[in-house]
């Protein structure tokens, strides 16, 4: 990509006489000729002025091919100058080969907050996404907890993104275009957000990854204002019937008895065997719920 406008003015680089010969500064000849400390000097002034300007054009992303090209030098050449800028907290690289600039208020952060530059990587890595559990609770005001991690629903499997002091989760689920979704604006562009509804069934089809049990009830319970009770249970048509027990289960366990009782018909329909409240303990003398045809094989505690 080349970075909007002309930005290779004849007084920003440091013993380059024009801007004629910043293409050289490159070169095998330019670095035979002046040695390697011009190399990096005029590379790194170069960089600094290209990650400025795409700032100035409310752009806060880009990748190292792009840098490269726009300073008209090697990907090596481009990574040593990007490894300078990161040194001095300007820009950092939440994947390989992808770089985010770091304004100046959130240098502290190391990083951009995630949810400023994920819609972005997710479109390079060509990766359909949207933030998930209780990053996504979250985002719809159900701030129980802040998420140690910034949560992204995605196709598959992804290790975990370190940026400074964000870190963003990926978790896979393969049905991932069916679901629902809302958008909201940031100030770099639109976040795709699991809608409300959605997001209550996964708390529940996720329990591991959102806390536990406790957690989750104490999440749905401040999630429960911003549910749509024919949204929710249109989405329960979709979603695995043992989620729907739990989670009616918990609505009810959490004083939201007239979301709940949406979701009984659903489970009387569906539900084909009495499901474990928490599937990894055994049900063996667990009690048994006939409204939600649930094995309560453990005692949920929420934080309310």
């Amino acid at each position: 990509m080349s970075v909007p406008g002309h930005f290779l003015g004849e007084d920003s680089y440091p013993g380059v006489d024009s801007a004629r010969d910043l293409p050289h500064a490159c070169s095998p000849l330019a670095e035979r000729n002046t040695g390697r400390y011009f190399l990096q000097v005029s590379t790194m002034s170069a960089a600094a002025r290209y990650i400025r300007d795409l700032a100035e054009h409310g752009r806060h992303h880009f990748t190292t091919e792009e840098a490269a090209a726009s300073l008209g030098c090697s990907l090596v050449a481009a990574r040593a100058a990007l490894r300078r800028l990161k040194a001095r907290g300007e820009v950092s690289d939440p994947y390989r080969g992808f770089h985010v600039i770091i304004p100046p208020e959130y240098r502290r952060l190391g990083c951009l907050p995630a949810d400023q530059f994920v819609p972005q990587l997710l479109q390079h890595l060509g990766e359909p996404y949207y933030v998930a559990l209780l990053s996504a609770a979250e985002l719809h005001g159900a701030a129980h907890q802040r998420p140690q991690a910034f949560q992204v629903m995605v196709k598959t499997n992804r290790r975990a993104s370190s940026c400074g002091e964000v870190r963003v989760q990926f978790i896979a689920r393969k049905d991932l275009d069916t679901i629902p979704v809302v958008e909201r604006k940031t100030p770099r562009g639109l976040l795709r957000i699991a809608s409300p509804e959605a997001t209550a069934l996964e708390l529940v089809g996720y329990a591991d990854q959102s806390g536990g049990l406790d957690n989750v009830a104490s999440v749905i319970s401040e999630l429960a204002d911003t549910i749509n009770r024919d949204r929710l249970l249109t989405e329960c048509e979709r979603s695995p019937i043992a989620w729907v027990q739990r989670l009616g289960f918990l609505l009810d366990l959490t004083g939201h008895r007239d979301l709940a009782d949406g979701l009984v018909v659903r489970v009387a329909v569906r539900a084909t065997e009495f499901a474990p409240l928490v599937r990894s303990r055994p049900r063996t003398g667990a009690t048994r719920d006939g409204r939600w045809k649930l094995a309560v094989n453990v005692t949920v505690e929420p934080d309310l």
